[in-house]
């Protein structure tokens, strides 16, 4: 039977906006918990969503919707966050204590369905646990699903994900707008970057595939591109095209260093660590999640230009 009541933990994000989208098309309950719930007030436009305010003191516990619900997808994830060995408590509570609490409330309330959205690039050897904190923690969230007994969970790894909301390529198209040269660290860094609505619909797919169950997909697109392709890709299609400097290793460095400790870092020296391993999967989409990968142009040059546009817009509107 097809799960109707599911809970998205990280729901009020940039893929969490397409998958809600499309299980409400399918006219299935949505639960979408957020401690932000101004950030998430688009869906209140999808009839079958309820948006959980978890700020408030009588908020239910994640436990309580879990036991609320059908199945779970988690799509928490967070790029920043403080330092520590192997990872730092951010990290920590996000990509591991939280994977774990929301299987161990699975097992308990007989919720047998659980979807985690971990990342491309994790390593399955705990002795090679993988050359940042972001990496060893989702290593290590996936195992903690895995060893609660009693949950039939579905990892998915994809690789960075792109779509209109992105902060990706939209972030390469900004800095280029107002940038001369775009100054990169570790510009030979290969990426396989996937389309946001084909990582919720095989989401979706998943949820009712049992042949998926018990299993871990990376999920890629059909190309490879260096940092330094991808820059010079998002300055064109957005209309501003800039030089693409390759900075040396310690330039990169010192880049990300000075980047990470910005308000809203775009770099920080996690992820520059995080790129010292090509984020390339090791072959297709598996047939079981009925996927047809997007190609990057077939839709990054659709919306990049709006996007700059729209934000030369607001800032004309401030002066």
């Amino acid at each position: 039977m097809k799960p109707s009541r599911i809970l998205i933990v990280g729901g009020s994000g940039f893929l969490g906006r397409h998958l809600t989208a499309r299980l409400a098309a399918q006219n299935r309950r949505i639960i979408v918990p957020s401690r932000r719930p101004e950030r998430a007030r688009h869906l209140l436009m999808l009839p079958t969503a309820r948006l959980v305010d978890m700020s408030s003191p009588e908020a239910p516990s994640i436990e309580a919707l879990v036991a609320d619900s059908d199945a779970v997808v988690n799509l928490a994830g967070i790029l920043h966050g403080s330092h520590g060995e192997p990872y730092g408590r951010d990290f920590a509570q996000t990509h591991v204590e939280l994977p774990r609490r929301l299987a161990q409330a699975c097992a308990r309330s007989g919720v047998r369905r659980l979807i985690h959205v971990s990342a491309l690039g994790v390593s399955d050897d705990p002795a090679q646990p993988g050359p940042s904190m972001y990496l060893r923690s989702k290593a290590d969230g996936e195992r903690a699903i895995r060893e609660v007994q009693g949950v039939d969970w579905t990892i998915l790894r994809p690789s960075v994900v792109f779509g209109p909301e992105d902060r990706f390529l939209n972030t390469f198209a900004s800095l280029q707008r107002v940038l001369p040269v775009l100054p990169l660290g570790r510009a030979q860094a290969r990426f396989q970057p996937v389309y946001v609505g084909d990582v919720a619909q095989a989401i979706v797919n998943a949820l009712d595939r049992p042949a998926t169950i018990g299993r871990s997909f990376e999920m890629a697109g059909p190309e490879v591109f260096t940092l330094a392709e991808l820059a010079r890709l998002a300055g064109r299609w957005s209309g501003h095209p800039r030089p693409v400097w390759a900075l040396p290793y310690t330039l990169g460095q010192i880049q990300a260093g000075v980047l990470g400790a910005m308000p809203n870092p775009v770099m920080s020296m996690d992820n520059f660590d995080s790129m010292g391993i090509d984020n390339v999967a090791s072959g297709p989409i598996a047939p079981e999640l009925g996927i047809t990968p997007t190609p990057l142009a077939s839709v990054a040059p659709n919306y990049l230009p709006r996007k700059v546009r729209y934000n030369e817009e607001r800032a004309m509107a401030r002066r």
